[in-house]
C-alpha cells in the first residue's frame, strides 16, 4: 500500500466533529452489516454450524436425510470444510478403473481411519465424508462430479483450481499434479442411518 493512502490532513476543513464521525461509523457498520447477513446467508446455509461452536473441536452432527444422489454438503469441523457426498452407483464404478492414473491408490501413504481404507474410502460406500483441503497447500477443491467436465480424461472428482491438483469420488490423488497425497478422511461415525457425527470414531466411539 502506497504512503500518501495514510496522509492526515490538519486543516480545520477536513477536521470532522467527534460525535458526527460516531454516527456515521455507527451507521455505515448497521447497513454494511446488513449486507452481509443477505451476501453471507447462502455460504452459511451450507456451511454448519458456525466456526465459534466449533471452537473447541467438539463433534459435529451432519445430517444427510435430504442429501439426493450426486450432492454434496459441507460442514466444518476444527476450522475445516468436511465434504459429504451421496455418491451414484457410477461415480462408485468408475472407481475400479481409476488405479493406473493414482498416486496412491490403496492409500498407503494417505491418511483415513482404518475403516475407512478401502476403495470407496468410507464406512458405507455410497457416502463420502471428507476434508475438504488440498494436500498440495491447503486450498478447497472443488466438485467436478461430471465425466470430461476438466479435461476430455477427466473422470469425475475433485479438481483444486489454484495449482491444478485432481482427485477422485474416494478423494485420491492423480499422478503428475502437484499435491502429493489423497485427501483426508475424519474421523467420523453413523449414529442414525442418516446422521453422521463427524470427529467421533466408528470403532472406538471417542
Amino acid at each position: 500500500m502506497n504512503d500518501h493512502t495514510h496522509k492526515h490532513c490538519n486543516d480545520d476543513s477536513d477536521v470532522i466533529d467527534t460525535s458526527r464521525r460516531k454516527f456515521l461509523t455507527s451507521a455505515t457498520s448497521v447497513i454494511g452489516g446488513i449486507g452481509m447477513a443477505y451476501a453471507a446467508f447462502p455460504f452459511l446455509a451450507s456451511w454448519q454450524p458456525s466456526t465459534r461452536a466449533l471452537a473447541g473441536g467438539a463433534p459435529v452432527e451432519a445430517d444427510i436425510s435430504k442429501l439426493r444422489l450426486g450432492e454434496q454438503v459441507i460442514y466444518e469441523w476444527r476450522g475445516r470444510p468436511v465434504f459429504i457426498v451421496h455418491r451414484t452407483p457410477q461415480m462408485l464404478a468408475e472407481l475400479d478403473k481409476l488405479n493406473d492414473r493414482l498416486r496412491d491408490p490403496a492409500s498407503y501413504e494417505s491418511e483415513q481411519p482404518a475403516y475407512a481404507k478401502n476403495i470407496h474410502r468410507s464406512i458405507k460406500p455410497e457416502y463420502l465424508v471428507i476434508t475438504g483441503v488440498c494436500t498440495h497447500l491447503g486450498c478447497t477443491p472443488l466438485l467436478k462430479p461430471e465425466i470430461g467436465s476438466v479435461t476430455s480424461t477427466w473422470p469425475g472428482g475433485y479438481f483444486c483450481p489454484c495449482h491444478g491438483s485432481g482427485y477422485d469420488m474416494a478423494g485420491r490423488v492423480f499422478k503428475d499434479v502437484p499435491a502429493p497425497l489423497n485427501l483426508a478422511v475424519p474421523p467420523y461415525k453413523f449414529v442414525k442411518d442418516k446422521l453422521i457425527l463427524i470427529g467421533v470414531d466408528e470403532q472406538k466411539g471417542t
